[in-house]
């Protein structure tokens, strides 16, 4: 009998006990809910995304940006060198190998309206092709706008050095969007890439910058690449790559693809570029470049080997690999094997940024160059020209 009582007791002990903590726990749930300073759960506080704090909505973003991104269709009527029938060549002149055939050929991509009153930036390769072994007698260039118009475009500007072009469109008041500063980006920040890929109109995909500055890829000249890993594909070449402020930084380029299609790797000219180049195809409907008689061929990448036996700290600079007697570079002192340190101030990371500080350097100014030569640091006084026409 008293094993029962006790039994019992403890059973009833044991539920009092549980309906005063779920009183409490009730208690503090609803006093959470009713307080607006109280404490939340952290699992339902949505967690910080980058610099911008929570996840941005970029509905609004995208629907202020998409209108200012186009259509570029081109068509070009070209003239391309092809073999000659041998038994014709063989009855013929034989020196006159090769003869040329008429054709016509198409391109498609993007663009991005620039200023309101129709001037638009697209790539070199969406207005004039892929290839290279062609003579183009003839240039037809159409502008598709978002609300669906149709408009002739004529081509202001080529610059293949960064793969740009600039057409101008007869419109007013069109829709743009502000340049932003692509030297502030920074890894791993959101950005839309805007486009037209397979010809789907006004797609937009979300990504994060995977890098910035890169250079050396082999598709132009002059190379300030932002990598990022929103979805880029054909047709996207030529549209807006745009931060979280809705700012243009740069202009969507090339992909990386082992099967022609979206892999993560697409890379984009930085708006800093972009916007150099558009205002000299505005001013002379050429960029003007300085020179320092240096090929880009001749100047070369510090590799771990060569910062070792140069006796420098780090694969910082641009290696001079060989020059011309007759160059500026050459007279003001620069020598094969120096290395490039500074270039009017500024630290000279590779030979792309190299290239690149030389060609925004004022033609007929004069620059500071340091170098490192068998140890020693030097500094020359460089005079910048233009390029030399080959």
């Amino acid at each position: 009998m008293q094993r029962r009582f006790t039994t019992a007791f403890i059973l009833i002990a044991c539920f009092a006990a549980g309906l005063l903590v779920a009183g409490r726990l009730r208690d503090a749930t609803e006093a959470g809910a009713q307080s607006p300073g109280a404490a939340r759960p952290a699992i339902n506080a949505p967690g910080p995304v980058g610099a911008a704090g929570n996840l941005t909505d970029f509905s609004r973003i995208a629907e202020r940006t998409i209108p200012a991104v186009v259509n570029v269709s081109a068509q070009q009527v070209v003239r391309r060198q092809v073999p000659r029938d041998p038994f014709f060549t063989f009855f013929g002149d034989p020196d006159d190998f090769f003869g040329s055939r008429r054709g016509i050929e198409n391109s498609l991509g993007s663009g991005v309206i620039v200023s309101s009153d129709g001037y638009v930036l697209t790539n070199n390769h969406v207005v004039v092709g892929e290839s290279r072994r062609v003579r183009i007698e003839q240039l037809d260039v159409t502008v598709a706008l978002a609300d669906k118009r149709e408009i002739p475009a004529k081509v202001i500007g080529f610059d293949s050095a960064t793969d740009l072009a600039l057409l101008k469109i007869d419109a007013r008041d069109l829709p743009t969007m502000p340049w932003g500063d692509s030297s502030k980006l920074k890894v791993a920040e959101w950005v839309l890439a805007i486009g037209n890929p397979y010809q789907l109109n006004q797609t937009v995909t979300l990504g994060i910058v995977s890098a910035v500055g890169r250079t050396n890829l082999g598709v132009s000249t002059y190379e300030d690449f932002i990598q990022t890993d929103a979805a880029i594909n054909p047709g996207n070449s030529g549209g807006a790559l745009v931060n979280a402020r809705g700012e243009l930084v740069g202009i969507n380029t090339v992909i990386f693809s082992q099967s022609g299609g979206y892999q993560g790797i697409g890379f984009a000219v930085s708006s800093n570029l972009a916007k150099r180049v558009v205002n000299d195809l505005q001013q002379y409907q050429e960029v003007r470049r300085g020179s320092i008689g240096l090929l880009p061929n001749q100047v070369a990448n510090l590799t771990t080997r060569n910062a070792a036996e140069l006796k420098l700290p780090d694969t910082k600079g641009a290696l001079i690999y060989e020059m011309w007697r007759q160059s500026s570079a050459f007279q003001a002192g620069l020598r094969p094997g120096d290395v490039v340190v500074t270039f009017n101030g500024t630290q000279v990371e590779d030979a792309g940024h190299f290239a690149r500080l030389v060609s925004d350097a004022r033609i007929d100014s004069t620059a500071a160059i340091e170098v490192v030569r068998e140890g020693r640091r030097l500094e020359l006084k460089v005079p910048v020209t233009r390029p030399a026409s080959r």
